[in-house]
């Protein structure tokens, strides 16, 4: 199944997830999709996509929570096709990583001896 999904940063990504199963009816398939969709949203909202992607735990979250579905195999978020990126703010981007004007101190305003 693909989900287009929108992050905390506001990136535009579309998740392409894969699972193996043998003889499953077409309603425990769309029950696994639905589930799939649900779990990979859960997981979009943290900031550790990345660390997710890598180590491979949104294959084995969806792997164990189907179970009682149907038995899938080899669950594995195949492709991340990235469909839409923010306009690059500096402000809104210092904010974000808690280097913001909260500091007191204005970004453009940087104090220091002139140099010849």
């Amino acid at each position: 199944s693909y989900i287009d999904i929108k992050t905390t940063d506001d990136y535009l990504l579309h998740l392409f997830c894969i699972c193996k199963t043998s003889y499953a009816q077409h309603q425990q398939i769309r029950q696994i999709q639905k589930k799939m969709k649900e779990i990979v949203t859960q997981e979009v909202q943290t900031n550790d996509l990345k660390n997710k992607l890598i180590l491979d735990s949104i294959g084995t979250d969806i792997e164990k929570s189907c179970q009682s579905i149907y038995l899938l195999h080899e669950v594995f978020v195949r492709k991340v096709k990235l469909l839409k990126k923010p306009k690059f703010e500096l402000g809104k981007l210092m904010e974000q990583h808690g280097e913001g004007s909260s500091s007191g101190k204005a970004i453009g305003d940087e104090t220091g001896a002139e140099v010849e």
